[in-house]
């Protein structure tokens, strides 16, 4: 069974840090990008970062560059969300989901995997 397991959210302090995990199972990690998405209370689901089977990075929005990293261990299957300098608009639902594709792409409808999320909650 394929599925996609969002964990370490958590309620952070601004400019404190957390490490969000995506594991994967039934599927092998290696053969797809996977990307993060958030979605704040109200607002879009957001797209975020996304990293290719072979590691490489892309960031899709500009207001966490220089802040997030994304990283894949593929020997765990589980693909991270490092967040550094949280601020209180990085509060959000966190989603990982899987690429059709072993590369990214932030066309609609270029994920068909998604996991339960993971509550991020920044305080000021």
């Amino acid at each position: 069974q394929l599925q996609l397991v969002e964990s370490g959210g958590g309620l952070v302090q601004t400019g404190g840090s957390l490490r969000l995990s995506c594991a994967a199972s039934g599927f092998t990690l290696d053969y797809y990008a996977i990307t993060w998405f958030r979605q704040a209370p109200g607002k879009e689901r957001e797209r975020i970062l996304c990293i290719s089977g072979s590691g490489d990075n892309t960031i899709y929005t500009d207001s966490v560059k220089g802040r997030f990293t994304i990283s894949r261990d593929n020997a765990k299957n589980t693909v991270y969300l490092q967040m550094n300098s949280l601020k209180p608009e990085d509060t959000a639902v966190y989603y990982c989901a899987r690429n059709l594709h072993f590369y990214c792409s932030g066309s609609v409808g270029s994920t068909n995997y998604w996991g339960q999320g993971t509550q991020v909650t920044v305080s000021s």
